[in-house]
C-alpha cells in the first residue's frame, strides 16, 4: 500500500512537472510582452525591446535574450545590446532566510555618441532619474542581491576622425545589494569592476558600496588605472581647447563618493611621455574666457568645500612636453617646454595637511634649461606660496614667431634667459623677475633679402636698441622688474594667481623697454 501510494504521488508530481514544463513554452511570450511594457513603463527617454524569453518553471529563474535599448531622441544606433540577461534566486542567501534575486548580464555593449551625450545634457530629467533601476527591477519579482556582468563593452565615438573611446572585457560584481540600510558612511555590500581601458590601459575597481544610500548610492573603492592612452580623449578635450598627441596615465588611491562628502586620496597619479597643448584662438577667446571663468569658480568651490577632498601624495610627469599655442596673434606662435620633467609631493586641493612641495625641470623652447621649485603651505588667509624659476640659454631662433607677433621683429641669433622669484602670503605678492638677452643679433640680410626698405630699417633700429642697453664686457641686454602688491580678491585660487603672475610678467619681459625705446 506504501509503496502504491509512493508510486503514484511520483507519478503525480511527475505530471505537474511536465505539466509546467510544457506550460513554459505557452508562457514565455505572454511574459516577454508583460515585462518589456513594465520595463518601458519605468524608462523616461528610452526604449527597450526584449527579442526573447525563457522561463524556467523548476528553478524558477529566467533568461531575457536579446535586448535593445535605444534613446528615443536618437533610436539608431541603439545605446545597448545585450545578448542574454538571467534572473533567479539566489540560493545561497536563501539558506540564510533571505529570499533575494540573483541577476546575471552577458556580454553587453554599450554605444555612445555625441548626440547622445547632447541629448543628456539638454534634458531636464537627471540621468539616475530616468528609471533605469526601476526597470531593472521590474524584471524579477525578488528584489535584487547579487549583480554581475560579464565581458562588457562600452563604446565611445564623437564627430571627426578620432579614435572611438572604448572600455572592454569589463567585468563587474556587486554583492549583498538589499542589506539593510546602514549607517553614514558605512559600506556593507561587496563591489569590484575590472577591465582594459582604450585596448592597452587597465582599470580596477575594488572595495564596497551602499546601494541604498540617499540621495545617491555611496561607494569606497580601490582604484587603479594603468597605462590610460591620453590621446583617446583629443576629440574631448578639444572642445576645452586642449589638445593630447600621445602619452599615458596611470593611477592609484582611495576613492570615497558618498552624500556626505567626497574623498579621492590618490598615493600616486603619473603621466608619461604625454604631448599636451592649450590652443588659444581669436575666434574662440570669448567662449575660453567663459571656460576659464568657470573653471575658476569650480576650482574655489572645490577649494572651499571641506566635504570635497582631492589628495595627491605624489604626482610625476616624465618625458612629456606642455605648451601653449596662440593662433590669434599674426604670426601664430608655440611657447613650450620639452623634456618635461616633475614631481609635486603632498597635493591637496585645501593644502590642509602641511606644505606641498615642487620640482620641475625641462627645456624651454626646446633648448632652455629651465627649473623650476615652489613650497605652497596651508591657505588660511587666501593663497600661500613661493615659486623660484630659472630659465638658461634659450636659442632665441627658436623664439621668433614670438618677436614678430609682439615686436614685429626678427632674431638671427642670441640667447634668453630668464629668472624670477615670487612669494605671495597674507594676499600680498613680493618677488622679482628678471629676462636676460645675450649674444642676441636682429638684423641679417641673408634671413631678410625678401623683406621691404621699411621693415629692414625696423629691424636695424631694434637691433640698435639692444646695443645701447649692452652691458659690457658680457655683451647682454637685462632688465629686473620688482613686483609688489596686494590681492583683492580673497576667493582667488592658488593656480590663477601662478598663471596670471606669469603669464603677464614673461610676455611684458620678453622685449624690455624696446617698443618704448623705438617711440
Amino acid at each position: 500500500m506504501d509503496k502504491h501510494r509512493l508510486r503514484t504521488a511520483a507519478a503525480v508530481l511527475g505530471i505537474l512537472l511536465s505539466t509546467l514544463v510544457v506550460l513554459s513554452y505557452f508562457i514565455d511570450e505572454p511574459l516577454r510582452t508583460y515585462i518589456e511594457g513594465q520595463m518601458n513603463s519605468k524608462l523616461k527617454g528610452y526604449t527597450v525591446s526584449i527579442g526573447a524569453l525563457d522561463f524556467h518553471p523548476l528553478g524558477f529563474s529566467m533568461d531575457l535574450r536579446d535586448l535593445v535599448i535605444v534613446q528615443n531622441e536618437n533610436p539608431d544606433p541603439p545605446v545597448a545590446r545585450i545578448p542574454e540577461l538571467s534572473a533567479g534566486v539566489h540560493w545561497r542567501d536563501l539558506l540564510t532566510a533571505h529570499l533575494v534575486a540573483d541577476f546575471r548580464i552577458q556580454s553587453p555593449k554599450i554605444y555612445l555618441n555625441l548626440k547622445n551625450i547632447r541629448s543628456e545634457a539638454k534634458d531636464k530629467v537627471p540621468v539616475q532619474e530616468r528609471g533605469w533601476q526601476d526597470a531593472l527591477q521590474s524584471i524579477y519579482p525578488l528584489k535584487i542581491n547579487v549583480l554581475s556582468v560579464s565581458n562588457a563593452e562600452v563604446t565611445y565615438l564623437d564627430e571627426g576622425p578620432y579614435k572611438p573611446l572604448r572600455l572592454s572585457s569589463l567585468s563587474f560584481e556587486a554583492r549583498n545589494i538589499r542589506n539593510i540600510r546602514a549607517p553614514e558612511r558605512t559600506y556593507p555590500s561587496e563591489l569590484r569592476l575590472s577591465g582594459i581601458v582604450f585596448d592597452a590601459g587597465r582599470i580596477m575597481l575594488d572595495g564596497n558600496a551602499n546601494f541604498l544610500a540617499k540621495p545617491h548610492p555611496g561607494l569606497k573603492v580601490t582604484l587603479t588605472l594603468e597605462g590610460m592612452d591620453l590621446s583617446y580623449f583629443e576629440p574631448v578635450l578639444r572642445r576645452a581647447h586642449l589638445s593630447a598627441k600621445k602619452g599615458t596615465l596611470s593611477t592609484h588611491g582611495l576613492l570615497e563618493y558618498a552624500p556626505a562628502g567626497t574623498i579621492l586620496n590618490l598615493t600616486y597619479l603619473t603621466l608619461q611621455g604625454a604631448a599636451l597643448d592649450y590652443i588659444h584662438s581669436a575666434r574662440t577667446a570669448e567662449e575660453e574666457k567663459a571656460k576659464a571663468e568657470k573653471a575658476g569658480e569650480k576650482a574655489k568651490e572645490l577649494s572651499n568645500k571641506p566635504a570635497t577632498l582631492l589628495k595627491i601624495n605624489q604626482l610625476n610627469i616624465a618625458k612629456s612636453s606642455f605648451g601653449f599655442v596662440n593662433r590669434a596673434t599674426g604670426p601664430g606662435y608655440r611657447v613650450f617646454i620639452d623634456d618635461l620633467e616633475m614631481s609635486l609631493k603632498n597635493f591637496s586641493n585645501h593644502f590642509s595637511e602641511g606644505p606641498a612641495s615642487l620640482l620641475l625641470s625641462g627645456k624651454f623652447m626646446g633648448s632652455g634649461a629651465t627649473r623650476v621649485s615652489g613650497t605652497f603651505r596651508p591657505e588660511k588667509k587666501g593663497p600661500d606660496f613661493s615659486l623660484t624659476i630659472a630659465i638658461k640659454d634659450t636659442e632665441m631662433k627658436a623664439m621668433n614667431n614670438i618677436f614678430r607677433a609682439y615686436g614685429k621683429f626678427d632674431v638671427v641669433a642670441g640667447l634668453f634667459s630668464f629668472y624670477s622669484e615670487l612669494n605671495v602670503q597674507n594676499r600680498t605678492v613680493r618677488g622679482y623677475l628678471k629676462p636676460l638677452f645675450r649674444d642676441m643679433k636682429v638684423y641679417d640680410r641673408r634671413q631678410d633679402k625678401e623683406k621691404n626698405l621699411f621693415r629692414k630699417l625696423y629691424e636695424m633700429l631694434v637691433g640698435g636698441v639692444a646695443n645701447l642697453l649692452e652691458n659690457e664686457p658680457r655683451e647682454e641686454v637685462a632688465t629686473k622688474a620688482d613686483i609688489a602688491g596686494r590681492i583683492e580678491d580673497p576667493e582667488t585660487d592658488t593656480l590663477e594667481v601662478i598663471i596670471r603672475l606669469i603669464q603677464n610678467a614673461f610676455f611684458r619681459a620678453i622685449l624690455p623697454g624696446f617698443e618704448r625705446e623705438i617711440r
